[in-house]
């Protein structure tokens, strides 16, 4: 299993890095040793502002196998509305030159399907659904892609929100299977912590920083500091920061983590591979 950063950034595209979006893709050859069918397998974590067009950088969005949404903020799901585009209308795949339906498997909130319709502004009655199979996470109900294993968990933010813990073959120590845990946005919450038990990596939110944003309520982001603790509280075995907006000092981040959390960390870049 490998997971790509595609963007990184959080709350809004900056001015280096697309909005938060993730790509875990299990390669052909490792999908054929753990008995799945002998192709590479794509799942896209979030699909915010940007990050369509950084994602052709690693594939053509025609190959996902699915897009799993953790909450309807704008900076996580709003790509969508291009991803639909491309699906219908590229000139060679596309639904309208095929005839046949992409019917891409998009799971996320309750109100998903309405929220990527108003988006794209679609009239009444006519929806995405043609191309986007939208799908309700159940919480502690896992959804299998292919040899992935996606697993939401209810995480504390303003809105409905999922942290998605991933269950897939190493790409690295052949016949074992690793785990990604991804938080969404969350602050500290006891279901972060379950999403993180033991996870091979764990790809935590670390949006506010220590000392800055102690004024703003509860229940919105972690910082560094609560992300190790997080990390710590977990067992988790490696953390990357990510959704660090545009006017975040990185290496605050990363102090702040080292301050609670022993194990090796490091902040996400567009671009960043890591092979699990």
């Amino acid at each position: 299993m490998r997971l790509v950063t595609v963007g990184c950034s959080g709350s809004f595209a900056g001015p280096t890095s697309p909005a938060s979006s993730y790509l875990v893709q299990v390669p052909a050859a490792v999908a054929a040793a753990a008995g799945h069918e002998a192709r590479d397998w794509n799942v896209v974590l979030d699909l915010g502002n940007g990050a369509l067009g950084a994602l052709q950088h690693h594939l053509d969005p025609l190959d996902l196998d699915a897009v799993a949404l953790s909450h309807l903020h704008p900076d996580h799901f709003v790509d969508v509305c291009g991803l639909y585009v491309y699906l219908r209308y590229h000139p060679e795949r596309g639904s309208v030159r095929t005839g046949v339906p992409s019917r891409l498997p998009v799971l996320g909130p309750s109100a998903t399907g309405r929220r990527i319709d108003a988006a794209y502004g679609a009239e009444p009655g006519e929806g995405l659904g043609g191309e986007l199979d939208v799908r309700t996470w159940e919480p502690g109900v896992p959804v299998r892609i292919g040899p992935l294993t996606l697993e939401p968990y209810r995480v504390f933010h303003p809105v409905e929100a999922y942290g998605v813990r991933v269950t897939g073959p190493s790409s690295v120590r052949p016949g074992e299977q690793v785990v990604l845990a991804y938080t969404g946005d969350t602050d500290a919450c006891d279901g972060v912590v379950d999403l993180a038990r033991d996870a091979d990596l764990l790809l935590s939110e670390a949006a506010f920083h220590e000392g800055r944003d102690d004024g703003v309520e509860r229940g919105i982001h972690l910082t560094g500091r609560r992300a190790g603790e997080v990390a710590t509280a977990a067992g988790a075995r490696r953390l990357v920061l990510t959704h660090l907006p545009a006017w975040n000092d990185p290496g605050r981040a990363l102090a702040e983590a080292r301050g609670t959390y022993a194990g090796p960390v490091e902040v996400a870049t567009p671009g960043g591979m890591v092979d699990l």
